[in-house]
C-alpha cells in the first residue's frame, strides 16, 4: 500500500529541512511527500525545492492545506504530519502493517513530547492513553487514512481549531483505530514558551468549550 505523507506549512523555512531530511529513509523505499504551503512569507518556498519536495499552493488554514494535498496525493494510504513532529522508524512498514487485514482503516502513533519540563512526560502519556480510551486523536500523533475512508467521510472539516478531533469522531464510525505504541517525537516548543501549566488549563478549556457546541471559530480566537 502506497503512503503518501501531507505536511501543511506556514511561514516554516527553519523547520522544513529537518523535517524533510528525518523523512529520508522512507522516501527512498517509495513514500510521497507533499508539502502544502498556506502563504508564507518567508523562505518555505525555496527550502521545499532544495529538498526536493513536492509542493503545493492552498489558501490559508491547515484543514484547508491538508485536504488540498489529500486531492493531488497517489498513495492508498494518507498520514498527516505537522512540520515539527518526527516519525518513528519504519513508520511506513508499521502503517502497512496496521492496516493490512482491513478490519482498521485508520489510525495514529503514540506521542512523546520533546522539551526540558518534566511535566512533558506526564502529559505524552495521558494524551496517548485517553486517545486509546476515546478513540479520538491529535494531528501530534501522526493520524493515518486509508484514502478511501478519507473520502468517505468527507475529509477535514473546513473549520480553524479542532479539524482533527472532528476528523476522528467521523472515522470513529468506519473502524476503531489502529493506535500504534512507536513514538512520533513532536516539539514541545508551545508548552515552553506558553507555560505547561497554562497551555494545559487552556487546551483543557477549549476542548470542553467544543464539547459544549462552542464554534471552532470562536475558539480559534482564544487559542490566538
Amino acid at each position: 500500500m502506497k503512503l503518501s505523507i501531507i505536511i501543511p506549512v506556514l511561514n516554516e523555512a527553519q523547520r522544513l529541512p529537518h523535517a524533510l531530511e528525518c523523512l529520508a529513509s522512507v522516501r527512498e523505499r517509495g513514500v510521497e511527500v507533499i508539502i502544502v504551503d498556506g502563504g508564507s512569507e518567508d523562505e518555505t518556498l525555496a527550502a521545499a525545492v532544495r529538498v526536493g519536495g513536492r509542493l503545493v499552493n492552498s489558501s490559508r488554514g491547515r484543514a484547508r492545506q491538508m485536504n488540498a494535498g489529500a486531492r493531488i496525493a497517489t498513495g492508498e494510504i494518507l498520514l498527516f504530519l505537522h512540520v515539527d513532529t518526527a516519525l518513528p522508524e519504519n513508520a511506513d512498514l508499521l502503517i502497512e502493517a496496521a492496516l493490512c487485514d482491513r478490519r482498521r482503516v485508520w489510525g495514529r502513533f503514540d506521542v512523546h513530547i520533546q522539551g526540558r519540563p518534566w511535566m512533558l512526560k506526564v502529559i505524552a502519556a495521558l494524551m496517548n492513553w485517553r486517545s486509546r480510551v476515546s478513540e479520538i486523536a491529535t494531528g501530534d500523533q501522526a493520524i493515518f487514512v486509508a484514502r478511501g475512508a478519507f473520502g468517505s467521510v468527507g475529509g477535514f472539516p473546513d473549520q480553524p481549531l479542532m479539524e482533527d478531533i472532528e476528523l476522528c469522531k467521523r472515522l470513529r464510525s468506519l473502524s476503531p483505530p489502529a493506535c500504534l505504541r512507536a513514538r512520533a517525537v513532536t516539539s514541545g516548543r508551545r508548552w515552553e514558551s506558553c507555560g505547561v501549566w497554562r497551555t494545559i488549563i487552556l487546551m483543557w478549556r477549549l476542548r470542553w468549550a467544543y464539547w459544549r457546541g462552542v464554534p471552532a471559530s470562536v475558539l480559534a480566537q482564544v487559542y490566538e
